[in-house]
């Protein structure tokens, strides 16, 4: 069969995109994975599928590369948004849902492919914390680790050792990042990501979790960060009463459509 798709990116990290409100496609792992295939597919980080739902703008559905759904992508949900702008969907505020509840998107500014993308994300209310370290769920979890030099951390094998650490079983494993502090609310961050199996250029939800925890950890003063990470520049701001829990959190960063094509492909989608 024949699917056409589109190809978005947000500060490197990137995905396959899907319109699927009238065809009402619900892709089998198999058929993601082939898709994000970077040698038989198209390539990508992740797979977005853009859904009709009642009392919203669209439904957003992530998967990773493996095939697998998850929650929420900070990016992906940045690159969504911009996909619903260039469909006409919504007006410039977006009301989204995804599979950890309901969003809201701001297109701050857009002009033809690109766009910068301001998603709401969940409240933070749980953490733990460890030597130099925090988990906690942004709409999935992450691991944050503080080093002095976020260059010499070799990512992919110390990520996916903590990655897969039994401790963090119950939630399917963990996303991993290692922060540098830089300056007053300035980091520098890497991740691993679960699903993707492999450093990605950037993650929206894991630089959000990195804010938090550099708020909790060296800049309790600051509730507004930039991370700079390999594949550019994300902004995270939030406001906290009591520097325990943390409420409008707020991801902004560039979003970019690269190009649209059709895929043939021999695989069934799944009913």
């Amino acid at each position: 069969m024949e699917l056409e798709f589109w190809k978005y990116e947000g500060a490197g990290n990137d995905f396959v995109l899907i319109d699927g409100r009238d065809n009402g496609l619900n892709p089998s792992k198999e058929v993601i994975a082939y898709l994000c295939d970077r040698h038989r597919g198209i390539g990508a980080d992740g797979l977005l599928l853009l859904m009709d739902t009642p009392e919203y703008d669209f439904r957003m559905r992530y998967f990773n590369a493996d095939g697998g759904e998850v929650a929420m992508c900070g990016n992906g949900a940045r690159c969504i948004t911009l996909f619903a702008h260039h469909l006409g969907i919504g007006g410039k505020v977006k009301r989204f849902l995804g599979l950890d509840g309901s969003h809201e998107a701001s297109v701050l500014s857009a002009e033809n492919e690109e766009g910068i993308i301001e998603i709401g994300m969940i409240e933070v209310d749980s953490y733990e914390f460890g030597d130099r370290s925090f988990f906690l769920n942004t709409g999935v979890p992450h691991y944050v680790e503080f080093v002095d030099n976020v260059d010499a951390v070799d990512v992919v094998g110390r990520g996916r050792e903590i990655r897969f650490d039994s401790r963090y079983e119950a939630t399917g494993g963990t996303n991993v990042n290692f922060v540098q502090i830089i300056g007053p609310g300035e980091l520098r961050v890497r991740t691993y990501e679960r699903g993707v199996e492999d450093e990605t250029l950037a993650c929206g939800t894991g630089v959000t979790a990195c804010a938090i925890a550099t708020h909790l950890y060296a800049q309790n003063q600051c509730c507004d960060f930039t991370a700079f990470v390999p594949g550019g520049r994300l902004s995270v701001r939030f406001s906290t009463s009591d520097g325990q829990h943390f409420q409008n959190i707020r991801l902004s960063g560039p979003a970019r459509r690269i190009f649209q094509g059709t895929i043939t492909t021999n695989y069934l989608l799944a009913e």
